[in-house]
Parts: C-alpha cells; sequence; structure tokens
C-alpha cells in the first residue's frame, strides 16, 4: 500500500504596512483652528466689518444726519489734493520716528536692568511702570497742567524755558508731543525686553565669560542678538501706535500752533467730527490703516523676522 503525502507549501508572511507619520517640530503643540475660533470671530466683528464699512464710507459723501451718497472717487481727490493732509503724513512720520529713536534704547537698558538681581530692583521698577497703568488722556492732561505757560512749571522757571510757551512753536510742540510719549510708553516696551532678557540662556553668558568677554561685550555679543525678535515686535508695535496717535495731540496742542502738530489721525477727527466730512474721515483713516500695514510689513520683510523660529516654539 504506497501512501501519497501531499506537500503544504507555507502561506506568504503578510507584511505589516506600518504608518510611519512624520511630525513636524513646528507643529508639536499647536492647538488647531477651534481653539482660535473665539477670537477669530471677535477680531471679525470689531475690527475687519468696521473697516470694511470704513473703506464704504470713503466712496460716500455723508454729514452724519442724511442718506449716505455714493460719490466715486471724489473723498480721495480731496484728501490727497489737500496739503494739510500731506503735512499731516510727515508729521505722523516724524512723531513715529521720534518715538521709535528715543524709546527703544532706553527700553532696552531698563528691561535688561530690570531683569537683573539688583538691590531693590523690585520696587524701583514696579514705580517706574506706574505711567503705564494710567490712560493717554490722564496722561496728557495731567502734562498739560504742569506745562501751562502761564501757572505751570515754564512760568516759574522761564531761565530754563524762555517765554515759557511750548505750545507756540512747532519745534517745541513737537518735542513736548514725543516726550509725553516716551514717558507714557516707554514703561510697556520696557516689559516686553525685561521678560526676552530673561529668556536668554545663562549658559550663553557663562561661556562669554570663559572667553574674557567682560559685562558691555555680553550685552552687545549676546544680549541685544538674543533681543532681535523683542526689538522686532516692540519696534512695529510703536509704529503702529506712533501713526494712530491721537488724544495726547487733541489735549496738548489740538493740532497747533496752526496746524504745526496735525498729525493724520488728529487730522480724521477735524475733517469728520468737527466739519462733518464724514467721506473724507473714513478716506483718511484707510489712509492710516494701509500705511501702518505697510511699514510693518516692510519692517518684517526686512528684518527677517517672519522666518525667525524659537526651539520651545509650541512646547
Amino acid at each position: 500500500m504506497t501512501t501519497q503525502m501531499t506537500r503544504v507549501r507555507p502561506a506568504a508572511p503578510v507584511k505589516e504596512r506600518r504608518r510611519t507619520r512624520t511630525t513636524n517640530v513646528a507643529d508639536v503643540g499647536r492647538p488647531g483652528f477651534l481653539w482660535a475660533a473665539p477670537a477669530t470671530l471677535f477680531f471679525a466683528a470689531f475690527a475687519v466689518i468696521p473697516l470694511l464699512m470704513v473703506v464704504v464710507l470713503s466712496f460716500m459723501a455723508w454729514d452724519g444726519i442724511g442718506d449716505p451718497e455714493f460719490t466715486g472717487l471724489d473723498n480721495w481727490r480731496r484728501v490727497l489734493d489737500d496739503p494739510v493732509m500731506i503735512k499731516s503724513i510727515w508729521l505722523s512720520l516724524l512723531l513715529t520716528g521720534l518715538g521709535v529713536a528715543i524709546q527703544t534704547p532706553l527700553s532696552v537698558m531698563l528691561g535688561v536692568w530690570a531683569a537683573g538681581h539688583q538691590k531693590n530692583r523690585a520696587v524701583l521698577s514696579a514705580i517706574y511702570f506706574v505711567p503705564l497703568l494710567l490712560s493717554a488722556t490722564a496722561v496728557s492732561v495731567v502734562w498739560r497742567a504742569l506745562l501751562d505757560p502761564n501757572f505751570g512749571v515754564p512760568a516759574e522757571a522761564t531761565w530754563l524755558f524762555g517765554d515759557g510757551n511750548l505750545f507756540g512753536e512747532q519745534a517745541t510742540a513737537i518735542g513736548v508731543l514725543a516726550f509725553v510719549s516716551t514717558w507714557q510708553f516707554t514703561p510697556f516696551h520696557t516689559l516686553i525686553y525685561q521678560g526676552a532678557a530673561r529668556a536668554v540662556p545663562p549658559v550663553l553668558y557663562q561661556a562669554a565669560e570663559i572667553d574674557g568677554a567682560g559685562r558691555y561685550r555680553q550685552f552687545f555679543h549676546v544680549t541685544l542678538p538674543q533681543l532681535r525678535n523683542a526689538i522686532m515686535t516692540s519696534t512695529i508695535l510703536m509704529v503702529v501706535g506712533g501713526l494712530t496717535t491721537f488724544e495726547t495731540v487733541l489735549i496738548l496742542t489740538q493740532g497747533g500752533p496752526g496746524t504745526d502738530t496735525t498729525i493724520s489721525a488728529y487730522y480724521m477727527y477735524e475733517r469728520a467730527f468737527k466739519s462733518f466730512d464724514y467721506g473724507a474721515g473714513a478716506a483718511i483713516a484707510v489712509v492710516l490703516v494701509a500705511a501702518a500695514t505697510v511699514i510693518s510689513l516692510i519692517m518684517v520683510r526686512l528684518s527677517g523676522y517672519d522666518k525667525m523660529r524659537g526651539t520651545t516654539e509650541g512646547l
């Protein structure tokens, strides 16, 4: 009897399919869009939609009482041909440039100092940050009283201030505006630099000290390069804030003497709420928004700020 054996071939092994997932370091810990939805809706309701309404109004003629009438580019022609408007743009850029040039070095030095461990540092920092708690209107009212040519400090110190009328000439009036803005907003930017200076890794200073770098070389070769992101953020905020300054001019100089301190934001107020020319006022507002946006984008592009990444970003 012959037994026939059948040889069974083993089944081919099943290959496991492993899904390899590539994880981008920049995406680690980042929340999804739903997390940003409330802020996005809030921004759209109180920023984007009103801005679109202002853009539409810039093509209308409206005195605030009747119905708006479409006039096309008439408001834009009148605004761009107005010599006061051109002058106000240059004054806005001048005040903004003075603010950046004065506040940036002061804020950097004070912020780096406040990030240290000096004696009584916390108390002195708290006192210095008091102007940050006040509104621009309150600060302007206080300084208007202090610099009053009849009853203020200049009236008592004629040896220093001459006739005491600091608001009577363009140069001194602009100097007062720049000084008051610096006094109020430097503490805010100091906070930015204080936080950035505390985030600098101590190992960098230790390595610099081993290489023989003193305190000043450490500041210029370690601290300042590490503050690059903070400097760009602070500068953009200064530019946007400088171009939209209003309360300080309204209370201190009211655009005077003449139109020597009439910046664009104040001129927008005059055209819209004093002359009841809301179409022209809306056109000036759109110009301000466009100027602030373009300048900010240019600064970001030239500085390479949009390509900077932190090692702890998203964690």
